[in-house]
């Protein structure tokens, strides 16, 4: 079976050549058929309430950004046990919604809400904003994150070369600061963490 994927339809063709639409299902999937179809495929799919939304393959500045971003968050959590994974780990806000976050963060590796399908919460995520609608991460998944509890939440936009570090404060999300070239961006959440926006967008 092979699962295709794209971001406006997604069709699943079996070996003998029968292939099958699955658009009319938008609105009746379940989370278990969602996990197993995500489990039959590496492209980038998430879950809100019955729907499936396939995400754009990453670029290759989107990587290596990502995975600056990751090394240096594992360095910092390391010493105290903290767990850092990328995409596509799948992240459950809340009964019928999963993320797939570029970086999802816990500060301890026995924090229950660790496991293997799925995570059930973190820490603290963050997004490369993708040029194909940059409103996903600056808007929705504001809500989406805050929504589901998750502490920190940071936004860094290739587009315009800026890092947007939002903490959660009650229910909704406060800038903790929007950070540009030449200046750091600092976590409130792992005092002492903060990294050169610089860094980031020259990353090679």
């Amino acid at each position: 079976m092979t699962v295709e994927a794209h971001a406006d339809s997604l069709r699943i063709t079996h070996s003998d050549g029968l292939e099958v639409n699955l658009a009319p299902l938008q609105g009746l999937w379940t989370e278990e058929q969602y996990l197993r179809l995500t489990e039959q495929t590496n492209h980038l799919i998430e879950f809100t309430d019955g729907c499936i939304e396939v995400l754009p393959m990453p670029t290759s500045r989107h990587q290596t950004i990502l995975l600056l971003l990751y090394e240096r968050l594992k360095t910092a959590v390391q010493p105290t046990g903290g767990k850092v994974l990328v995409a596509p780990l799948r992240l459950r806000l809340r009964p019928g919604k999963f993320r797939k976050p570029d970086i999802v963060l816990l500060q301890s590796a026995d924090d229950p809400r660790y496991q293997d399908a799925f995570w059930l919460g973190a820490d603290l995520v963050v997004e490369v904003v993708s040029p194909d609608q940059p409103e996903r991460d600056a808007r929705e998944k504001v809500r989406d994150y805050a929504e589901a509890g998750i502490p920190e939440y940071w936004i860094v936009n290739p587009l315009d070369e800026t890092v947007t570090v939002l903490t959660l404060d009650g229910e909704a999300y406060t800038p903790h600061g929007v950070f540009r070239r030449g200046q750091r961006a600092l976590s409130k959440l792992l005092d002492g963490f903060g990294v050169a926006v610089d860094d980031i967008f020259d990353a090679q």
